[in-house]
């Protein structure tokens, strides 16, 4: 993916969501002692609260897509955070980030885009450079969130969602959209460095030297982690706004 096209898809993103959070179940009190028996203290028995568990199938505020094109499917509300998403539920947020018809046709644009600015030479021209640009920018996109959004949290126990601040200055919540790209959320809460987003995206990069024959250099390489990584800190970004920004187009 050139410069270019960076520079053309990250100022087009700003996004949204909202999952409300379940009460962790209450676990039942200790039997009680015998009115013969001096009772215990009343912590020494008692089994810790379950960690609450992510809603299935809840849908994001704003809808499942930002401006009808961008994929809205990993972002929670705040109050989301100390819920736990299964590993099926993890899957299947990238599944659907990876797959959705509009993540098809945003491979479209990107392809069209190096088809005009002539990435990857080697491509050639005419309907089948555009068709084998068409197919490597689906497969990055493809391959890059079933990565950073499903694998690897599954692995590293990370949470893939993000969770949506919603208040404060722009600025705060600008910064915050920005870094969730180098911090993210344990399982069951907690933040640490976003091994997912990084292993994921080199790990993308890695695969797609086997259909990217023009940069498969140290530098070539490096460019294209951190513009899979750039677009997906502007789609942080995307998220934490397309809820304002729906409802100011509404009125």
């Amino acid at each position: 993916m050139s410069r270019l096209q960076v520079g053309v898809l990250l100022p087009a993103m700003l996004a949204a969501a909202s999952l409300f959070a379940q009460e962790a179940p209450k676990q039942p009190a200790p039997p009680t002692a015998t009115p013969t028996t001096t009772p215990t203290a009343p912590s020494a028995n008692r089994v810790a609260p379950a960690t609450p568990a992510a809603p299935a199938n809840a849908q994001p505020p704003g809808g499942n897509r930002a401006f009808g094109v961008f994929p809205n499917y990993r972002t929670a509300d705040w109050s989301q955070r100390g819920t736990v998403l299964s590993n099926r539920q993890k899957l299947s947020i990238a599944a659907r980030d990876s797959f959705d018809y509009p993540t098809v046709l945003l491979a479209a644009a990107v392809a069209g885009i190096g088809q005009w600015s002539n990435s990857n030479p080697s491509f050639g021209q005419g309907a089948k450079g555009y068709g084998h640009r068409w197919i490597t920018s689906y497969a990055d996109q493809a391959i890059g969130n079933m990565l950073t959004e499903g694998v690897y949290p599954v692995l590293l126990n990370e949470d893939p969602r993000y969770f949506r601040r919603g208040t404060g200055s722009t600025w705060r919540r600008l910064g915050y959209a920005v870094t969730r790209v180098v911090i993210t959320q344990r399982d069951g809460g907690g933040s640490r460095f976003n091994g997912s987003e990084w292993l994921g995206s080199a790990t993308t990069v890695g695969i797609a030297n086997a259909y990217y024959p023009d940069s498969r250099t140290l530098g070539g390489n490096a460019s294209r982690l951190f513009t899979l990584v750039g677009i997906d800190a502007a789609s942080m970004v995307v998220k934490e706004f397309w809820p304002d920004i729906q409802r100011k187009l509404r009125r």
